[in-house]
């Protein structure tokens, strides 16, 4: 067996870790980082980039939310049922990390919220301009997986500062002694065991989405039929079940819900040209919300957790795909192409050709019905009384924007099933403000921190969607809180 020491463990090396990892080595102690794949950045390298506030680009974009509004906010949302000293910590925080990204080179591209609602919900339920959006290598439009410039150059500082990384080395358990962390065991990519000693060890392995059996276990979904969420390699749950071996106490799991179609990034055109405020029914052909808000990714994924087998559809005719194609979208997202109209038509007889299952086209109602898997009288009933009040230009049911209130009359009709979707998993070990996991009894375990997505409990049951990029600015915060404390308490061991 090797034997190792040093002062700080880190164990995975993806956007928490990265952070914990350089904060922990910027305050004067030595880093070793164990990550069982070959690669840095974990689930960040498919993100776009984190929240900040108070950040130097808000200033310089006369961005005026604060650190404290935006606190308040979040603790509105979630009715306080989550830690409001994380919280705050969290948030006053960030504006400071975006600096501290910049120094390393990191470069984005402004500031953006990731939706606006419509003029009547403002007030209420508008995105604030909190995403950081990483600038591309090399350039060009954003869009997923443009944080990766972020990850290399985190990788980069890691490196610089001398941390030790062992790739390819999973960690299976935390070293206890005396009710206190005091290392970990794992095994390297020849098969030998390693026994790591360090003053603290930080839990940073980004939840169990590529754990069905978890997720159904922890959450009640089934991957794959309930919910169709992002699933990175690797992602097994691995640092929650060893905090819990340690003593950790367990807070609840849930789901990052939103909405997407299934295998959506090899049917990305028509993820985004359905993601438009048409009609939206669920298996009985009914609407269930109104259609203006569906930009809102997180309410939209609420809702449709909500319907008959987890399913809603969006349905556009020929006269408004026509529109869109000459007009563009309704809704333009900053994660799709806004030119996604443009190429519509070639995915669309590529996918009906191939025969993938969640889309459809009928010359009528009925028979699009029939395809989709609607109650056919259902849907017949429900697109007459949509399309008369379309035509009386006010919808009595949900008071939907007018602008958007257009008929569904016009064959080929087309539609697209809407499943539940998730960016990934969330919670499982309890902490603290300074980030230390506790106890089931809430008393802290002497070097021990978990960090990122095994310990996000603070959205409550809902990721708030109105402050974009809590993500990875959670996972980027909550890393450089550990790795400070983890450092102040190697050097006071």
């Amino acid at each position: 067996m090797k034997q190792l020491q040093t002062d700080v463990i880190v164990v995975a090396a993806g956007l928490s870790g990265l952070a914990a990892g350089i904060s922990a080595a910027e305050n004067g102690v030595e880093v070793i980082m164990f990550e069982k794949s070959n690669t840095t950045g974990g689930a960040a390298n498919m993100g776009m980039g984190p929240l900040g506030v108070g950040s130097p680009i808000q200033k310089e974009h006369m961005i005026s939310l604060t650190a404290g509004e935006a606190f308040r906010k979040h603790m509105y949302y979630t009715h306080y049922r989550v830690d409001a000293r994380l919280v705050r910590d969290y948030y006053f925080k960030s504006g400071e990390t975006i600096e501290w990204l910049m120094d390393m080179g990191v470069e984005f591209l402004g500031v953006q919220r990731a939706f606006n609602a419509p003029e009547a919900t403002r007030a209420y339920s508008d995105g604030e301009f909190t995403w950081h959006v990483v600038k591309p290598e090399g350039g060009g439009a954003p869009g997923p997986r443009c944080a990766t410039a972020m990850i290399k150059k985190m990788t980069e500082r890691a490196k610089e500062l001398g941390i030790e990384f062992y790739m390819e080395t999973p960690v299976s358990k935390v070293i206890m002694e005396d009710g206190k962390a005091v290392g970990v065991i794992a095994r390297d990519r020849a098969g030998e065991e390693i026994e790591a000693r360090a003053k603290s060890v930080i839990l940073a392995t980004g939840g169990f989405g590529d754990n069905p059996e978890m997720i159904r276990e922890q959450t009640g979904y089934e991957f794959g039929k309930t919910i169709f969420n992002f699933a990175i390699p690797g992602m097994k749950g691995d640092g929650i079940k060893m905090a819990w071996e340690a003593g950790a106490g367990q807070a609840p799991c849930t789901m990052e819900l939103m909405y997407q179609l299934p295998d959506n990034m090899n049917h990305f055109i028509l993820d985004g040209a359905f993601r438009q405020p048409c009609l939206w029914v669920n298996r009985n052909g009914y609407r269930f919300m109104p259609e203006d808000q569906i930009a809102n990714t997180t309410f939209t994924g609420n809702a449709i957790s909500t319907q008959p087998g987890y399913v809603a559809y969006s349905i556009f005719d020929s006269k408004l795909l026509k529109k869109y194609k000459k007009k563009g979208p309704d809704i333009i997202s900053h994660v799709h192409p806004h030119d996604l109209f443009d190429h519509f038509d070639d995915q669309w007889e590529k996918d009906l050709a191939a025969g993938y299952e969640p889309i459809c086209q009928a010359d009528t109602i009925e028979e699009l019905a029939e395809k989709a898997g609607i109650d056919p009288e259902g849907l017949v009933k429900q697109v007459e009384e949509y399309n008369e009040m379309c035509d009386g230009g006010f919808d009595e049911i949900f008071e939907k924007n007018r602008a958007y209130m257009q008929p569904i009359e016009k064959g080929p009709f087309y539609c697209c099933r809407q499943n539940v979707g998730a960016y990934g998993t969330l919670g499982g070990v309890k902490i603290n403000h300074k980030t230390q996991v506790l106890s089931k009894e809430a008393k802290v375990i002497p070097g021990l921190y978990c960090v990122g997505t095994d310990a996000c409990n603070i959205f409550g049951d809902s990721y708030p969607f109105i402050l974009s990029g809590n993500s990875m600015g959670f996972c980027l915060n909550s890393g450089r809180i550990a790795g400070e404390n983890a450092a102040e308490e190697a050097v006071e061991y």
